[in-house]
């Protein structure tokens, strides 16, 4: 194994991860431009073991002394030869990683051509679709898309306001779902109507139709939307849709988004299961 050493935070390469791990439009730019994204954590290395996206792997000396790590990157160079090792200075992981005591391995990866694709050249997506519209927290966001993976909803777009899908606490959150799922963001409510051919259900806290009486609906391809954690649902969304609620405790307000959308991916499984 041809390993490289950084052992400068001037570094060019380590400067692409900081700017990759940017908060907001920042970290979303560098995202774009480069076409890649930091995975952070010996978890998200291990799903993307074996996938030439993960292009690049970062670990230091102490890294690669635990066992699980030395196996993951290992492992990943038997399947993907070409992929590019780095071995960072020990001192730079502190300055690299803002996660307290975390094992010492990142990567690249290469995103989706899909991903990068504009929203104006992508056409039409047939069958179960899962909007989120909005949801600006990435630990929802993140939860989310570990729910639609779970449940089989594998097309997710995200409209103009939300976290940013490949960020890094996104990713965190989602905990590997990025790679079952075809993932679309920046899209505005237009585009969204225009793409999306399946009927669409947007949770509400006070719709008349319950979730419960769906069965009918749910046997077939369907668009769930899910509304920032605010305002809800767009009213240009609404209006194209079925208002669908979740009957809970009247003493409680509402349920978080994540919690709603994990109710109704589940619901919708069920319903084709049974």
């Amino acid at each position: 194994m041809n390993i490289e050493l950084i052992s400068s935070k001037e570094n060019s390469l380590f400067k692409e991860i900081r700017l990759l791990q940017a908060t907001g439009s920042k970290g979303q730019k560098a995202r774009v431009s480069s076409g890649k994204a930091l995975l952070e954590g010996i978890h998200l290395i291990q799903t993307w073991v074996g996938d030439p996206a993960l292009s690049v792997i970062l670990t230091s000396e102490l890294g690669l002394q635990n066992t699980e790590i030395a196996k993951a990157v290992y492992s990943h160079l038997d399947i993907c030869p070409d992929t590019r090792v780095f071995q960072l200075d020990n001192a730079l992981w502190d300055l690299l990683s803002d996660l307290v005591n975390a094992p010492h391995v990142a990567g690249l990866l290469d995103l989706p051509k899909s991903y990068l694709t504009p929203p104006q050249s992508i056409g039409t997506l047939a069958g179960d679709v899962l909007i989120l519209d909005r949801i600006q927290d990435a630990g929802n966001v993140g939860s989310i898309l570990r729910s639609a993976a779970a449940f089989g909803f594998t097309q997710v777009i995200a409209i103009t306001g939300c976290a940013h899908l490949w960020s890094s606490k996104v990713l965190r959150a989602g905990m590997g779902a990025h790679h079952l799922l075809d993932l679309y963001e920046g899209w505005s409510n237009e585009q969204v109507l225009s793409a999306v051919t399946a009927p669409l259900l947007a949770a509400t806290a006070d719709a008349d139709c319950e979730i419960y009486s769906l069965k009918g609906d749910l046997l077939h391809p369907v668009a769930w939307v899910m509304g920032s954690e605010g305002q809800g649902v767009s009213e240009a969304i609404l209006a194209q849709a079925k208002c669908v609620s979740i009957p809970i405790d009247p003493r409680v307000e509402s349920l978080n988004v994540s919690t709603a959308a994990a109710v109704c991916l589940f619901e919708t499984m069920r319903i084709r299961r049974n």
